[in-house]
């Protein structure tokens, strides 16, 4: 494969369950499943089974990141047991792997935390409710994306001042949504599961109506800003009659002459060709005017990414695309290598079976060696703010669960997942107590990153 080779890989797609199976071998199947991985054991953390230290892992993955970048992701993450949660989805992924799991395999998000369900704007411009990121993605046990979220909202919560009465309850909502969600999913046909998906106005209708007014004005404005003009706006300006993206370091800086006309001339015209046929042709209405590096995220600083901006032919039609570097799932280590030899094809074969609707322009290519892949910048995406959250995280943790539910009955056997889930809400309150223990876990681990910090074995910068 080399670095502009718009053929990388799409193999056949392998089920991730028997798709010969009986209605009644598919229940049996997942009531199996609570042998090898009781719903009562699921409670469980035990920090001495460890197979790993958590800062070794988190120094580990800085092999493939940008240098004078990882100290950037350092700082993000210390900053609280929250952002912490936030980039140590490798140290969760070893700590799940070290317990036993149902084998009930889906597509996994890799990285179901509470932040990363979100709003944006399907290709028939209605704002949906879904996953957002798939970097990490892998078919796994399906339990892993829930006690990714699980532990999550007790981090958030802990966050946010939130008492702990109601980040347990926040949890035991989520997770019997998920599992009253895959009990309908198991009962539903094929294709009604496949155009199900929750709109912004049926996410409204989780919360109360005293909360309803500020989240639609939130989600208004939102919607109204974050787009590309928006983004034109606030992030470039013209500079000799050209747009130009403004620098900001070390969060945007400028590259080379010789990167961006690699990158425009060679990796746009690979990625180009995974994109659909139709999406071509609006693809190549669009200019390339200017590119830099990117700072993100929290777990994803120091991975090579780059803001590009391109113009359409009217010259006030903006467009921002962001090509993100792509490493191994943090999963794999743990699951085995991706079927897909290019990690961008992996994290769009992954988030065109998980979402509802997927944005037009995501595609993927290779550059200098390493894998990216391509999305919309902005495009109406809309992230709720963890303090916003606060009042209204048990109202939230339920869009949650129905919606992690339905991304995985997408690609897994929701009949075997509802089987081993039961009728009762064993499962939740396992994943209560395990949610606890975690977040427990979660901060000591950040506790041990800031002394490492104090301590100067491990370089930090402000994250923000």
């Amino acid at each position: 494969m080399t670095d502009t080779d718009p053929t990388t890989t799409s193999p056949a797609t392998v089920p991730l369950h028997d798709l010969r199976e009986t209605i009644e071998e598919r229940r049996a199947t997942g009531q199996a499943a609570r042998k090898q991985a009781p719903r009562s054991a699921q409670a469980h953390w035990d920090e001495t089974a460890r197979g790993h230290d958590a800062l070794d892992t988190i120094v580990a993955q800085n092999a493939i990141r940008v240098p004078d970048l990882v100290p950037i992701r350092h700082g993000r993450m210390v900053a609280s047991p929250w952002t912490y949660y936030r980039g140590a989805a490798a140290v969760m992924a070893a700590d799940l792997a070290s317990r036993p799991h149902s084998g009930l395999r889906v597509q996994l998000c890799g990285d179901a935390h509470v932040l990363n369900f979100g709003l944006w704007a399907t290709p028939e411009r209605n704002l949906l409710f879904d996953l957002r990121d798939f970097d990490e993605t892998l078919p796994g046990p399906f339990e892993w994306d829930v006690q990714r979220l699980a532990a999550s909202l007790v981090v958030a919560a802990r966050e946010d001042g939130v008492k702990a009465a109601t980040a347990d309850e926040a949890v035991v909502t989520a997770v019997e949504a998920y599992r009253n969600q895959m009990a309908r999913y198991a009962t539903m046909t094929e294709l009604d599961l496949w155009y199900d998906g929750t709109y912004v106005d049926s996410l409204i209708e989780y919360f109360a109506p005293a909360d309803r007014g500020q989240l639609l004005v939130h989600i208004e404005k939102g919607s109204k800003r974050r787009t590309h003009r928006g983004a034109f706006a606030k992030l470039a300006t013209m500079v000799d009659g050209q747009p130009r993206i403004d620098e900001a370091p070390p969060i945007r800086v400028t590259i080379d002459d010789d990167e961006q006309d690699a990158l425009t001339d060679q990796f746009l015209a690979g990625y180009r060709m995974t994109l659909q046929e139709d999406r071509r042709h609006l693809f190549d209405r669009f200019t390339p005017v200017d590119l830099v590096r990117q700072v993100v995220g929290v777990g994803s600083v120091g991975m090579r990414v780059y803001l590009a901006l391109l113009e359409g032919r009217s010259g006030d039609d903006p467009l921002f695309l962001q090509i993100k570097q792509a490493g191994p799932s943090v999963y794999e280590s743990h699951l085995g290598p991706s079927q897909h030899d290019n990690h961008g094809a992996r994290v769009i074969a992954g988030k065109r079976a998980l979402q509802s609707a997927t944005d037009i322009f995501v595609g993927w290519g290779s550059f200098q060696g390493r894998d990216y892949y391509v999305r919309q910048f902005r495009d109406m995406k809309i992230i709720l703010d963890i303090e916003l959250l606060a009042p209204i995280l048990v109202e939230f943790a339920a869009a949650c669960g129905e919606t992690l539910a339905r991304a995985h009955a997408r690609t897994g056997d929701a009949v075997a997942i509802s089987a081993y889930l039961g009728k009762g809400s064993q499962f939740a309150t396992a994943l209560r107590d395990f949610a606890r223990l975690y977040a427990d876990q979660n901060e000591r681990d950040h506790t041990q990153l800031q002394r490492a910090i104090a301590a100067g074995t491990v370089e930090s910068a402000p994250g923000w």
